[in-house]
């Protein structure tokens, strides 16, 4: 196993992007030079000039994760076909977050108190460190508190987000500690856009889940039961199933089976916006793993929860 870890600055980036990148969270990026590149990962400019890292797999699978929101936008497997989308709407000028891709919700999922789905997927994340394992690139962003999170939500904390790339997987591993010294208490999700003929997709797994249903109105979801043993979108769906599964599957209907395991997101969400979107809503699906009750953690506490997502 190689390993680099130790901070550096983009001699690709200007200064001027620099202090763009640092106007929330101060970055740090791992060290990425003929090394680094060796072990398939590299941070380059992407959309907008926005830093972001590429991970490539010995086997030739590659995942791009913008350090703008810690935003896995693209997934793409050995035959080069992404299994993710981001929406023709996305915005890439470091103020609005990506849509598409993996965001971050944290520390609210949905509306509530604070911006929607919360501030980490509206700030800049930090690469920490990254690895290689017998030809897997492995890459390790954080997000801290800072003045931006700070002026909306008063607690200090610290957000490990680890991604693994392989031949036929990503998975991730995230870990929310308390720094402070009070307890605070959050809840999050990773609201994964798949690249979807919405015709064609269905999502095994969830029959006898209980649900918040918030079709028709948002506002007031409605207690039901799953009865169905492949959930289907004909129209708009905008479902949250509690106390899911541990293992979802996903006919992206492209001719792909997706396995979405998970440790310790207790929940799950399935959004199709429809007419809502009508330019690209045939094209995706999200399928979210989620924490829709708050976790309270006191200081010191982390909390960790893995998705592992693979072709079948």
């Amino acid at each position: 196993m190689a390993m680099v870890s130790m901070p550096f600055s983009l001699p690709t980036l200007t200064h001027a992007n620099l202090r763009r990148v640092n106007r929330y969270s101060g970055m740090a990026f791992a060290s990425v030079n003929t090394n680094s590149a060796s072990l398939g990962v590299k941070v380059t400019e992407g959309e907008g000039n926005l830093p972001k890292v590429v991970l490539t797999s010995a086997e030739g699978s590659e995942a791009e994760i913008y350090l703008f929101g810690g935003c896995i936008t693209s997934w793409k497997n050995t035959n080069g076909k992404d299994l993710l989308f981001v929406r023709p709407d996305a915005v890439f000028n470091n103020k609005k977050p990506i849509s598409g891709g993996i965001p971050h919700c944290f520390p609210q999922f949905g509306p509530g108190m604070l911006q929607q789905h919360g501030f980490a997927r509206n700030v800049d994340w930090s690469v920490i460190n990254s690895e290689n394992v017998e030809g897997n690139p492995i890459v390790t962003l954080e997000l801290k508190d800072g003045p931006y999170s700070r002026s909306m939500w008063d607690y200090s904390f610290q957000a490990s987000y680890k991604v693994t790339l392989k031949s036929k997987s990503i998975s991730t591993e995230l870990i929310i500690t308390n720094t402070d010294n009070k307890p605070f208490s959050f809840n999050t999700a990773l609201h994964t856009y798949f690249r979807a003929s919405i015709t064609g997709v269905s999502v095994g797994g969830l029959k006898g889940c209980k649900t918040l249903n918030k079709d028709p109105d948002p506002k007031n979801p409605v207690e039901e039961k799953e009865e169905r043993d492949f959930v289907t979108f004909p129209g708009f769906v905008d479902c949250i199933y509690l106390d899911a599964p541990e293992e979802l599957r996903l006919d992206n209907g492209l001719g792909d089976i997706i396995s979405i395991r998970n440790t310790n997101w207790p929940d799950a969400v399935l959004w199709n916006p429809h007419l809502q979107m009508e330019a690209c809503y045939r094209d995706f699906v999200c399928v979210e793993n989620a924490k829709i009750g708050n976790t309270q953690l006191e200081p010191r506490q982390s909390w960790t929860a893995s998705q592992h997502l693979s072709i079948e």
